[in-house]
Parts: structure tokens; C-alpha cells; sequence
């Protein structure tokens, strides 16, 4: 012990250099003495470096919240760009598929066996394929109620109410969920059954 300071046994306060007593957390807390923390730093110290760690905790954790919103919303970004290049790309192979769907429908039924006629209907399978592996589907019209959401009316049996799909003159199709063009429709009225 220096000749300074002087400590005693038990829970009898110790003096602090100037003489005074020494406060709850063992310095002198007369003017001009700084208390002490628990690891012999000051207490205003330790304050603010606790103070400063927990602002900088507080930084961290919301930069690494922004920048998972960050890559979250550059994905869906991406996946809205994607969906947006197939959905054009899809839009001008559809009248190619039209096509063939007619090539089909015209062929002769007596040459229904020639190569050229199986070869244009595997074709046309083959396309098909292609669009059911990129997500469109083709939209039920025939026989359904009609749905402007769905079907585009082009005309309507006279005399009627213009509520059911009778005939198709263009399918409609979807890529997903959306609507990727409506089917082109006659509405007339249910058939008598």
C-alpha cells in the first residue's frame, strides 16, 4: 500500500488520495477524482464506450436489414425483367402456334396419313411443349361463361344473351397466373340439353 491510499479489512471504506472517503465503487469521490468501473476504467468511460458499442450494433444491424432488402428486391427485379422478356418473346411465337393449330384443322381428312400432315401435327405437339415448359396455358373458353377478363367478345349470336362462350376463333393463354392474351370469342346462349 502507498502512503497515499490506505485500505482496511471487511466493509470499512477505503481513503481516497486526497483523504476523502472512497464512494460505493471503490474511488475517492471527492473533486477532481474520476470513479471507477469495474475493470478500473473510469464509470464515464465505460459508459460511453457501452453506449458507442451499442450504436454501432445498431448501424450494423440496420445496414445488414437494408441490404437484405437490397438483394431481395434486385431478385424480384430480375424475375420481373425475366418474366417481362419471356412474356414478349412468348407473345410472337402464339401466332406461330395459331398457325399451326390451322394447318392442322385444314388438313385434308383423306391425306390424314401423309408424312407431311403427322409431321406438321408432331411439330405443332412439339411447340406445345415448349409453351407448357415455360408456364402458359391455354385458357378453357368453349362451352364456359363468358368472362371479359378472360375472353375478348368479337361477336354474338343474334337474338341472344351473350352469356356463354359457342365458339373460339383464337385461344387465349396464360403464363402463370397472368393473362398472357384472351381467347377471341362468339357468345351466344347455353345450348338446351
Amino acid at each position: 500500500m502507498s502512503d497515499v491510499e490506505t485500505k482496511t479489512q471487511g466493509d470499512t471504506p477505503t481513503a481516497g488520495v486526497d483523504g476523502h472517503a472512497a464512494g460505493a465503487n471503490g474511488a475517492a469521490t471527492g473533486d477532481g477524482v474520476t470513479p471507477i468501473g469495474v475493470d478500473g476504467a473510469p464509470a464515464d468511460a465505460l459508459a460511453a464506450a457501452v453506449a458507442e458499442r451499442d450504436s454501432f450494433l445498431e448501424q450494423l444491424q440496420r445496414e445488414r436489414a437494408d441490404f437484405a432488402n437490397y438483394r431481395r428486391r434486385v431478385e424480384q427485379e430480375r424475375a420481373a425483367a425475366r418474366q417481362l422478356a419471356n412474356r414478349d418473346l412468348l407473345l410472337q411465337v402464339l401466332p406461330v402456334m395459331d398457325d399451326f393449330n390451322r394447318a392442322i384443322a385444314a388438313a385434308p381428312t383423306d391425306e390424314g396419313q401423309q408424312s407431311w400432315v403427322s409431321g406438321t401435327r408432331m411439330v405443332g405437339k412439339k411447340l406445345e411443349g415448349v409453351l407448357e415448359r415455360a408456364g402458359v396455358t391455354r385458357v378453357e373458353a368453349l362451352g364456359q361463361p363468358f368472362d371479359p377478363a378472360l375472353h375478348e367478345a368479337v361477336a354474338t349470336d343474334p337474338g341472344s344473351s351473350g352469356t356463354v362462350v359457342v365458339e373460339v376463333y383464337q385461344d387465349g393463354y396464360r403464363l402463370g397466373p397472368n393473362l398472357l392474351r384472351p381467347a377471341m370469342v362468339k357468345t351466344g346462349d347455353a345450348p338446351v340439353a
